[in-house]
């Protein structure tokens, strides 16, 4: 039987780092992006490492059989009373958003040295506000994404036994269906489309309306498809607002504010925000958006493969969430930078991503806002052009894109 499960190394590694600290282990991350199936792995290494089973409590709220325990207290007492207060106990709530003033659980149970808490949640609501309060310098979190490229090749490579036949291109063409890791084993295009509709469904039934309290879901629609049909492009709320004014719809600028922040909260939609390389600030101007998957394109426009430079800056995009950085458009003079990395400890990477510059023009143009950046951080060209790919244009490195992905961090 092929199974749709992958070890997710890095995941892991997180959670085996963080195991046994005084800290509460927090996943966060869209629906069905593996945060599930990842505990359940942990759960499976806690136990190969001498953990008994008794000392592992695993709630999962979205399953009926513990839909009482989404009273707080009486999750609460089934807790403590499933304890061993002799031993460290693993506890795990997962999606623990389905529970009303679950953060008093959570601290609650915290406090208590035998307890070793891990907590799941779908949206950035169960983190905003009183929780992120309540828990600063308590809690570490971690952000799932849906599966990586280098992830995706590495299921097929176990799985799939027509792998040799495959090039990295046409695994890349598969990845762009979708990277949600249960569409994995799907062979059938229709059978990952239809799974696509129904997370997105349930994305913006569970998620979004109510946080957002809406009624007027054909306005969130728009503003949503509106989104996924200017990926990697700078826009404004006002842009918006007016694009919408002046094809005959009614909307204000709160509103398709408030809708934009409930689509980035339900982790649907992640933003790069306007960064101006000199001086390091932040403009308010416009920022650029992506989808959590770019396979959502499908379900959420007629025409989902017509922007392929645009749909690989997505890609890339996501993996350099994946890998860390936090992740700005670069502004200088009248140029744009397509992606300034930042890692923690505040250096800059710089990416400009193109799909093909076999054209002098192209190349050109796509060097030049690279070429204007005066300090001597590390700049790359990503593109899909599997000639020329080791070039170097006085130190901006030109790299295969499908190589960086399946490459360690650079």
């Amino acid at each position: 039987m092929i199974k749709n499960n992958i070890r997710r190394e890095s995941y892991l590694k997180f959670l085996n780092t963080w195991k046994n600290r005084d800290l509460i282990k927090v996943l966060s991350g869209v629906r069905r992006s593996g945060k599930s199936t990842l505990l359940a792995m942990f759960q499976q290494d806690l136990k190969e490492q001498g953990v008994q089973d008794e000392n592992i409590i695993a709630i999962n709220f979205e399953y009926m059989e513990f839909e009482e325990l989404t009273d707080y207290r009486k999750l609460h007492d089934y807790v403590l009373s499933k304890v061993d207060k002799n031993k460290k106990n693993y506890v795990f709530l997962d999606e623990i958003q389905h529970v009303q003033n679950f953060e008093k659980v959570v601290d609650s149970l915290y406090i208590r040295d035998y307890i070793d808490l891990y907590i799941t949640g779908s949206n950035a609501f169960f983190l905003s506000g009183e929780l992120a309060t309540l828990l600063t310098g308590r809690y570490i979190e971690q952000h799932v994404l849906p599966l990586s490229f280098q992830e995706f090749k590495q299921w097929h490579t176990e799985n799939n036994p027509t792998i040799q036949q495959l090039s990295n291109r046409d695994l890349y063409a598969m990845y762009t269906r979708s990277s949600f890791p249960y569409t994995l084993a799907m062979t059938n295009q229709q059978e990952t489309y239809d799974y696509l509709q129904a997370v997105y469904a349930s994305v913006m039934f569970k998620d979004v309306i109510p946080r957002l309290n809406t009624a007027d879901i054909n306005a969130l629609e728009r503003v949503a498809k509106y989104l996924a049909s200017v990926t990697g492009s700078p826009i404004s709320i006002n842009k918006i607002k007016n694009t919408f004014v002046s094809s005959g719809v009614k909307i204000s600028f709160e509103t398709v504010k408030r809708y934009i922040q409930g689509l980035q909260d339900s982790l649907l939609f992640y933003s790069a925000a306007q960064f101006k390389v000199r001086g390091r600030e932040l403009l308010q101007t416009s920022e650029k958006y992506y989808l959590v998957d770019v396979g959502l394109r499908r379900i959420m426009l007629p025409d989902a493969n017509a922007d392929q430079g645009h749909i690989l800056e997505n890609v890339i995009y996501l993996e350099l969430v994946r890998r860390g950085y936090t992740v700005y458009v670069g502004r200088l003079d009248e140029y744009e930078i397509d992606f300034v990395a930042v890692d923690t400890l505040q250096n800059l990477t710089y990416y400009q991503v193109a799909l093909e510059t076999l054209n002098e023009e192209t190349l050109a143009r796509e060097l030049r806002p690279l070429q204007k950046v005066s300090d001597s951080y590390p700049k790359y060209l990503l593109t899909l052009d599997t000639i020329g790919t080791e070039a170097n244009y006085n130190g901006i490195v030109k790299m295969n894109a499908l190589d960086w992905l399946l490459s360690e961090n650079k």
